[in-house]
């Protein structure tokens, strides 16, 4: 019995983040040309290029990858729902993925010049929003979809992202996580208690301050991924789909019914 209710409960649990990831997806068959492309770096939570430090009880859903570096410490007390990679093909594919993407991001045309102004505290559209140097978030941002199918925001950051203690992303009116990047051109520090959604790539390293959570991924290139007791949640971040995917969710939707038919 308790072996069944555990299938059960994995089941289920599997069932959920594949139906976000679907909404998320939109599933749309053709390619947005407006989305960012995250290669096989969309399956990872965290990715590192360094070191990968973790304090505490964080909880991490989705894969953990570093390359070239092969020092990963702090799992447990921290857990993971999904693959650790360390220093394989699997781990340098991805690292190779999101370099990609850093560049796309990087070039992208801008909407908008924030050099030298708080995000917190704005609501903003979909666009592209530059800054020459610094990025600092105090506050809540609000993303405003405007209730387009696939909105899609992008932050260039010439050097370093901050958010201050408790700072959050909110999204409105369609936007969701797998809508947000965030390309840092040196390193990002989420501040204690920070509540952040979207994707984080950044040349260097990325650190979260005790109890930030991420509804995304932190894809730190070539520094070190540093956490403390905190939540990053990929299955929240997913902007593109693929006929395996949707096969898989048909697949595991049935399994799922078949089974809860024969519980009865």
């Amino acid at each position: 019995m308790k072996t069944n209710q555990r299938k059960n409960t994995l089941m289920n649990r599997n069932s959920q983040l594949l139906l976000t990831a679907a909404a998320c997806m939109g599933f749309t068959a053709a390619a947005n040309a407006a989305t960012v492309s995250l290669g096989t770096a969309i399956n990872f939570a965290a990715l590192g290029g360094s070191t990968i430090t973790n304090t505490g009880p964080s909880v991490i859903t989705g894969d953990v990858g570093l390359s070239p570096g092969t020092s990963i410490t702090g799992f447990p007390p921290g857990s993971v729902e999904g693959t650790t990679h360390v220093a394989n093909g699997v781990a340098g594919q991805a690292k190779t993925d999101a370099q990609a993407a850093f560049m796309d991001l990087s070039g992208r045309p801008v909407t908008q010049d924030l050099t030298g102004q708080e995000l917190g505290g704005r609501t903003l559209t979909p666009g592209v929003y530059f800054f020459t140097s610094t990025a600092q978030l105090t506050g809540t941002l609000t993303l405003d979809g405007e209730g387009a199918a696939d909105p899609l925001f992008i932050f260039q950051i010439g050097t370093a992202l901050t958010t201050a203690s408790n700072s959050s992303i909110l999204g409105i009116n369609g936007t969701t996580p797998c809508d947000v990047f965030f390309q840092v051109g040196s390193s990002a520090t989420l501040g204690t208690d920070t509540s952040f959604s979207g994707t984080i790539i950044a040349f260097e390293s990325i650190t979260l301050d005790s109890r930030a959570s991420v509804d995304g991924r932190i894809l730190a290139l070539n520094g070190a991924v540093t956490l403390d007791t905190n939540r990053i949640d990929a299955s929240q971040g997913i902007p593109e789909t693929t006929s395996g995917t949707l096969v898989m969710l048909g697949g595991l939707l049935s399994a799922t019914r078949r089974r809860r038919r024969l519980n009865r």
